[in-house]
């Protein structure tokens, strides 16, 4: 009987298990929770969020966007359990942590064809294996990984935004908004003059950082990039970043602040909020000393700081072909960022991948080979050989993606047909992906 072991139920060792057994494949889902934890993680839940909420914007003019509909399309668990379990985002797609996990969990246990095995797997397994042990894989698991790959993995450093209860922001000084008025007014926005960004930027520049081994402002990846790096690039840096306050306009006064602090919603009773962009590795408490700066948020309960951690990934160009394959023992794959994607939709993006063609191959039908058309194939193919110089994990985006044929005035519509072409694809495919 064709079987594959799996190995980590976060995002992407649940996606393949799922693509998997809905193919018929029987798997083994080995899970070291809730016998130990990463130091990242706090839930018992698979697919746990343990940086943002957000699964960032939901529209098909954004290649993020992009990517959600075609594993909509495709049958993804992930995106089941998200749009079963989003909070109010604006034009984003954000979910209700808990209840997002604890729906993949319930999903994933009670599929006739997966077993659940919660135990710290310490070797590769004998057989057809998919390895999605996520970024923080360490000990006797890394050790046989560096020892498959040739050396040690490379790695850099990812943060996390602390969270606040609604009830401690002041909503005297603050305002319920999005960005141009798009959507419903989802975020909570905290304006800062300009007296008070200008102190506020200066106590971050030279609050105490966490001692962490091998951290450097080098090492940080772009889109995790803690707030205080930010802010020693230079004084409007957070202003052009996360705090911009463009398309933001104050009722009070009738203007856009100098700068305004969003928040987020990260419960489905919506009464926590995350600092939107504020992944830090400031000490607890010059967190709370610096961030209760903004006004807003000058009695603001902290449910939960940020934290910083180091995030391992393969030199995959080298290693992996466009299925996630190892090269050198094509019995394992990968998923997930240990493989160089980033974020959580692109990395269960990678283990449905990943799934789907050891299913396919399992049963003796020839491989999906997602071209580098739609944004699924080309993630596959960026990871895989597609970079150029040192590999880099990175988000999915347009420019991985085969431009059009033909011009289209406007970015805009140009994404738009970018995305219709690719959807377009996946439809021709969905069928064929299961049989």
């Amino acid at each position: 009987m064709n079987s594959v072991t799996v190995v980590g139920a976060g995002l992407a060792g649940c996606e393949a298990a799922w693509q998997l057994a809905e193919r018929g494949i029987k798997v083994t889902l080995c899970e070291m929770k809730p016998k130990s934890h990463s130091p990242a993680h706090v839930s018992d839940d698979f697919a746990e969020l343990v940086c943002s909420n957000s699964l960032r914007s939901d529209e098909l003019t954004n290649a993020i966007g992009l990517l959600k509909e075609e594993m909509r399309r495709l049958g993804s668990v992930i995106m089941t359990a998200a749009d079963a379990n989003k909070v109010p985002a604006g034009g984003a797609l954000a979910v209700a942590r808990e209840d997002f996990s604890r729906a993949v969990t319930e999903k994933i246990k009670n599929h006739p064809n997966i077993t659940v095995v919660c135990d710290e797997i310490t070797d590769i397994p004998d057989g057809r294996v998919i390895i999605a042990t996520g970024p923080l894989t360490d000990g006797a698991m890394a050790d046989k990984i560096a020892s498959l790959t040739g050396g040690e993995g490379l790695h850099f450093f990812d943060a996390v935004a602390p969270i606040v209860t609604l009830e401690s922001v002041d909503m005297e000084s603050a305002w319920m908004a999005s960005r141009y008025d798009k959507g419903t007014a989802d975020y909570v926005n905290c304006p800062m003059e300009r007296e008070e960004y200008d102190a506020f930027v200066k106590e971050l520049c030279s609050a105490e950082e966490a001692q962490l081994h091998g951290f450097d402002d080098g090492g940080v990846f772009e889109g995790c990039m803690p707030v205080e790096v930010m802010a020693r690039r230079g004084i409007d840096t957070l202003r052009y970043g996360p705090l911009k306050p463009v398309g933001l306009v104050n009722p009070r006064t009738g203007k856009e602040p100098y700068a305004v602090v969003q928040l987020r919603m990260d419960n489905s009773d919506g009464t926590l909020y995350n600092i939107v962009g504020f992944q830090t590795h400031l000490k607890f408490p010059e967190q709370k000393r610096v961030f209760s700066m903004i006004p807003a948020l000058r009695n603001a309960q902290f449910v939960r700081y940020g934290v910083m951690h180091r995030n391992t990934y393969l030199d995959s160009p080298r290693l992996l072909d466009r299925y996630y394959r190892l090269r050198s023992d094509p019995r394992i794959s990968f998923a997930g960022q240990m493989t160089g994607v980033e974020g959580y939709i692109e990395s269960a993006a990678s283990g449905m991948l990943a799934g789907i063609e050891c299913a396919r191959e399992l049963l003796g039908l020839s491989p999906m080979d997602f071209p580098q058309e739609t944004a699924i194939g080309a993630l596959s193919l960026y990871v895989s050989g597609g970079s150029v110089g040192d590999f880099q994990p990175m988000n999915v985006n347009f420019g991985i993606i085969t431009p059009l044929d033909h011009r289209v005035k406007g970015k805009r519509n140009k994404n738009l047909a970018i995305s219709e072409r690719a959807l377009a694809i996946i439809e021709e495919k969905k069928n064929e992906s299961y049989s």
